[in-house]
């Protein structure tokens, strides 16, 4: 009875939900707030770079996590960016994204990989990633699409990726200096461990979410394709004056 007793009185290790260790049915771009809704980032700028690392084996875990290449964010979020990219431009100079929107499942995914919350988010509370709400990019020249000199590669967990270290190079410092003041100026908030990591303020209000990026872009295709045939429908039927 006593042993059955201190089991019962033993915390529990947290719950891996099923459904959020698995991809949820796409949600419908209308069932967001307005400004809270999820846009693909190629079709809104379509200047900027989109280079996903963990849609290949070339990265951090040496694994691949993406299906493909599509990046998605909320459209408050790329709004910002749009300006940015937009100040960026008239120097010559672009954004290549490398993460955004990261659904929950994949942060688990992460996890298992590797549970150790000094390089991955824990998938119970979640990441910003899986928000939509936070974006891993770095500096391009527009003409030959290179990247700028930072302090490091991208996931890199060495003290060089900190958003403040010092030991760098005029030129590194001033590209990294460039990259954050237009990322503040425009609404993003660094993140003091990794340079190349920027929230958006008020990610907070954004919920957690966790379907996948090409069914939620297939399921959008798919229902503006359906209300262009149907107002085709009433433009054809409509009464004739």
């Amino acid at each position: 009875m006593m042993c059955l007793m201190l089991l019962v009185a033993l915390p529990l290790p947290p719950r891996l939900a099923a459904d959020d260790s698995k991809p949820a049915p796409p949600p419908s771009p209308t069932s967001f707030k307005p400004g809270h809704e999820f846009v693909e980032v190629s079709s809104m700028i379509p200047s900027i770079v989109i280079s996903l690392p963990y849609a290949t084996d070339q990265n951090f875990f040496k694994k691949r996590f993406y299906a493909s290449n599509t990046c998605l964010l909320r459209r408050s979020v790329v709004d910002r960016l749009a300006a940015v990219q937009k100040e960026l431009a008239a120097q010559g100079l672009g954004l290549k994204i490398w993460d955004g929107y990261r659904p929950r499942s994949v942060q688990y995914e992460f996890w298992k990989t590797l549970p150790d919350p000094n390089y991955v988010a824990d998938p119970v509370k979640g990441s910003r990633h899986n928000r939509g709400a936070a974006v891993d990019l770095t500096l391009i020249d527009l003409m030959s699409g290179e990247e700028l000199p930072m302090p490091t590669g991208y996931d890199d967990f060495t003290p060089k990726a900190a958003a403040d270290f010092k030991l760098v190079s005029p030129e590194v410092l001033k590209n990294r200096t460039l990259l954050q003041e237009v990322m503040v100026k425009h609404g993003f908030v660094i993140f003091p461990s990794e340079w190349w990591h920027f929230d958006a303020k008020g990610w907070e209000e954004f919920p957690l979410e966790n379907f996948s990026p090409e069914e939620y872009v297939k399921s959008q295709n798919g229902s503006q394709k359906s209300q262009a045939k149907t107002q085709e429908y009433k433009a054809l039927n409509s009464p004739k004056n």
